[in-house]
């Protein structure tokens, strides 16, 4: 099973909340410290992976930027255009709201 991001860390505050209370004794540290350091290599990796696909995630959009038009003479196709809306005219009324004719 893959370890997340978030196992990683939550072990290794238990590690830490176990280190930090003496709870382990010397035969069990060297294990702990060697655990701890795959976990933070874990995390680091994690870390980097999110980093990159972000990365991509932002240059993809500054392509996307770069495809649009980019002086004012040339104009972008709309996506969507809002039908405009139809009014009726409205027949003039007196302060009282009654019809004038």
């Amino acid at each position: 099973m893959d370890t997340t991001y978030r196992d990683a860390i939550a072990e290794l505050e238990t590690i830490l909340r176990a280190l930090e209370t003496d709870t382990v004794d010397v035969d069990e540290l060297t294990a702990r410290v060697q655990r701890s350091a795959h976990l933070i290599r874990l995390c680091k990796q994690k870390l980097r992976t999110a980093e990159d696909a972000i990365d991509r995630v932002f240059e993809n959009l500054d392509q996307d930027e770069e495809d649009l038009p980019s002086s004012p003479t040339e104009e972008a196709t709309p996506l969507f255009t809002p039908p405009t809306p139809k009014r009726a005219p409205r027949a003039p009324r007196d302060t009282n709201g009654g019809l004038l004719f």
